[in-house]
């Protein structure tokens, strides 16, 4: 059970209220993560610009979805995975794609699948991945832009999934149909 105040508008600091409209406009609810995070508007403020500027990269809804959840899995968030579930379904992201991450079995495409497994390497070794990794990530159609996309969403992610598990952040029944 969660120590950590889920803050609401009512109770939430001053600094908050405005960060949860955002919230309530781009997904009709304040998340439960929003909630804990709201403690500190400067970190709300900072998950929220995080979340939006990763969406503004050159990566498709697929694409997107592919990174998030790849780390989500990775590091084992029972919050964010089910949460990002919801959003590919809400970004009409092929269900094969979110499944295959969820499942850990292959991508449909190799170019998704290149994806996976060189977020997973960048996770897995800090950032310090092989020139193997690199010329199949180049080899697949990706750019520099594109890795540096990925570390965009890995600062999201790292975020969210370690201020899920400190908070133990319960699951907001909206997304209790995509829980594992």
């Amino acid at each position: 059970m969660s120590k950590f105040k889920l803050h609401s508008m009512e109770s939430a600091p001053q600094g908050t209220k405005a960060l949860f409209e955002n919230s309530l406009k781009n997904f009709g609810m304040i998340p439960n993560l929003h909630a804990v995070l709201g403690e500190e508007p400067v970190v709300l403020e900072a998950y929220q610009q995080l979340h939006t500027l990763f969406q503004q990269t050159d990566f498709n809804a697929a694409e997107l979805t592919v990174v998030w959840q790849t780390i989500n899995v990775e590091h084992g968030c029972e919050y964010c995975v089910p949460a990002h579930s919801l959003i590919a379904d809400m970004m009409k992201v092929d269900p094969a794609v979110n499944e295959a991450l969820r499942n850990k079995t292959a991508l449909p495409t190799q170019k998704l699948q290149v994806l996976h497994d060189t977020t997973l390497a960048i996770v897995r070794e800090r950032g310090r991945i092989s020139d193997e990794q690199l010329d199949a990530f180049f080899a697949a159609g990706y750019e520099q832009k594109h890795l540096l996309g990925i570390i965009l969403g890995l600062s999201q992610k790292v975020m969210s999934n370690y201020v899920n598990y400190i908070a133990q952040t319960p699951l907001d029944e909206k997304f209790q149909a995509y829980a594992e």
